[in-house]
């Protein structure tokens, strides 16, 4: 069960982190643009498999939805109990540092996540935000338990 927990509190903090993330982007200048990130990713992965990546809607569709994959089985190391809120911490932490560090190495581009230092605060904050929330529900799902 505790499996389930840690799950269901990942995908929590993936659905907030994207739900965030798509209306500010509409909203702020500055705002960061991991879906672009993502895109790309998907584009050259499909690229270098030697296939055609789908057209920008449906690239944009498919990066969406590997975000919040990705992000629920990332985040749901964040597991449950009072630990969970330093893991949760730790790892949003972590993955809003890597997402402004990392994309220009992987050959992703420092645009999306690194244009201004506005654009680097919010990233790293989404991802921050999404750890808290993985901890939030692993910590109320541990404790309805009892």
């Amino acid at each position: 069960m505790k499996a389930v927990n840690a799950l269901a509190s990942g995908l929590a903090g993936a659905c907030v982190l994207t739900l965030v993330h798509e209306t500010v982007r509409r909203l702020v200048p500055d705002a960061p643009r991991m879906d672009v990130l993502g895109m790309r990713a998907i584009a050259q992965t499909m690229q270098g498999a030697g296939k055609e990546p789908p057209a920008r809607d449906e690239l944009h569709t498919w990066a969406l939805v590997g975000d919040i994959v990705s992000n629920a089985l990332y985040y749901s190391l964040a597991g449950t109990g009072k630990q969970a809120w330093l893991r949760g911490g730790l790892l949003g932490a972590g993955a809003g540092a890597g997402a402004i560090l990392l994309s220009g190495p992987l050959g992703l581009g420092t645009e999306p996540s690194g244009r201004t230092p506005q654009t680097k605060a919010m990233a790293f904050g989404l991802y921050l935000l999404g750890g808290l929330v993985a901890a939030a529900v692993g910590s109320a799902l541990a404790s309805n338990k009892k």
